[in-house]
């Protein structure tokens, strides 16, 4: 695998993952099947005024997702970013557009899951967070064990604002370098997170199936798999 960079331990690294890097794990993306489900269109039920419109089919539609997560496990392109954190520890930061916990599930610590976590849900009313294997998932719309409110899956929905943008907008303007894996470069705002680290001085690396529609502002580009790729990668990235 060639590559024109090598990594120090004292390099500032972030990463920005997307569905890709889940696609190997054997998770369909919300673009699969024409972006639909049911024969609705995703854009109109993973949104809040369908929550709040038909809670019921929110749920159901992220009940399926949730259940498929039995059957999938962290590919070598999750386990390659935790070899890359252990060795950079606290000059790491790692970014996901996923909502799977597979980062976690392959030790990533320092880990900002901008978009939720589908193995969570919290209250409407009262606030309280709850791990969705604590929960009764039978009736349609799951209750709060503490209020007896509604509770909603713990995910940025179309429309919402992204979890900690401020705090990735700080480390994207702090880096020595940049990998954006998985991703098509399409989704906003973090389509833009290429751009605004580029502008702040990092080298940015790509790693993705197809070419993603941002690839002007990636230095060094590796198109095939992740979970192929970023094992081979990582071991030239961290030659001496």
């Amino acid at each position: 695998m060639q590559t024109a960079f090598r990594f120090k331990r004292s390099d500032k690294i972030a990463v920005l993952t997307g569905a890709g890097v889940s696609a190997e794990s054997g998770l369909k993306t919300f673009r699969d099947h024409d972006g639909l489900w049911e024969s609705h269109k995703v854009e109109e039920i993973a949104t809040l005024e369908a929550f709040q419109k038909n809670p019921e089919k929110v749920w159901c539609f992220y009940k399926q997702r949730y259940y498929q997560l039995s059957d999938a496990s962290a590919n070598p392109g999750h386990f390659a970013l935790k070899e890359l954190e252990d060795y950079l520890q606290d000059n790491f930061n790692l970014i996901t557009q996923n909502v799977d916990g597979l980062h976690a599930r392959a030790g990533n610590k320092r880990l900002i899951e901008m978009h939720g976590n589908l193995n969570k849900c919290f209250c409407i009313k009262c606030g309280a967070e709850f791990a969705l294997d604590k929960i009764d998932l039978d009736p349609s719309i799951p209750k709060c064990p503490e209020c007896n409110d509604y509770l909603r899956p713990d995910i940025v929905l179309f429309g919402e604002i992204p979890y900690k943008l401020e705090t990735i907008f700080k480390i994207l303007v702090n880096l020595d370098f940049f990998l954006v894996i998985g991703t098509s470069g399409s989704v906003y705002p973090a389509a833009q997170f290429l751009q605004i680290a580029k502008t702040g001085g990092a080298t940015t690396i790509g790693v993705n199936l197809e070419k993603p529609n941002n690839l002007r502002f990636i230095d060094e580009f590796h198109q095939g798999q992740s979970g192929i790729l970023l094992p081979a990668l990582l071991k030239e990235w961290l030659k001496k």
